[in-house]
C-alpha cells in the first residue's frame, strides 16, 4: 500500500480528476464485461481508498454511468463527449477503481496479477509471470 497523489482525464479533456488515497491494488481482469466495456483483452485498474479519494476537477457534468442490471457491483462510468473510462466509486470495495490509462502519471506500483483469468480471451496477452486468479484473488 502506498499513499498517492494521482491526477487523470479523459481522452478529450473534458473530464479530469484528482485521487488522494492509498493505493492498494493494482490488477489486469480479464473478465467479460471489463473486455466489452475497454474493447481490449483486459482492463488495467487500480483500486484506491477511501472512496472519498476521488476529487472530479472538471467536466463532471459529463458523466454518464451504465449499470449492468444484473450486476451486483460493476457499472461502468466514462466521458459522454469521447467515451474514455472514467473512475467510479465501488462502495463494496470501499474505495475507487481507476482505469491506469487514464492517468496523467505513471501509476504508483506495477500490476500484480492477472484476475479473472478463467475469462481471458484467446487471444488475449498472458505469460508476463503475473500470478493468476480464476476469478478475484483470494483475501490473505
Amino acid at each position: 500500500m502506498q499513499d498517492v497523489h494521482l491526477t487523470g482525464r479523459c481522452l478529450c479533456g473534458a473530464v479530469q480528476y484528482e485521487i488522494n488515497g492509498t493505493a492498494e491494488r493494482f490488477y489486469h481482469c480479464h473478465c467479460q464485461r471489463c473486455r466489452r466495456t475497454t474493447g481490449t483483452g483486459h482492463a488495467s485498474n487500480l483500486l484506491v481508498k477511501p472512496e472519498s479519494s476521488l476529487t472530479w476537477t472538471k467536466g463532471e457534468e459529463l458523466l454518464r454511468r451504465f449499470k449492468v442490471p444484473e450486476a451486483e457491483r460493476f457499472y461502468n462510468c466514462f466521458c459522454s463527449q469521447c467515451g474514455s473510462p472514467m473512475p467510479r466509486r465501488v462502495p463494496q470495495l470501499e474505495g475507487v477503481v481507476i482505469p491506469a490509462g487514464t492517468l496523467n502519471e505513471e501509476p504508483p506500483m506495477q500490476p500484480q496479477a492477472r484476475i479473472f483469468q478463467d475469462s481471458r480471451a484467446s487471444w488475449s496477452c498472458s505469460g508476463d509471470g503475473l500470478p493468476t486468479w480464476p476469478e478475484y484473488q483470494p483475501p490473505a
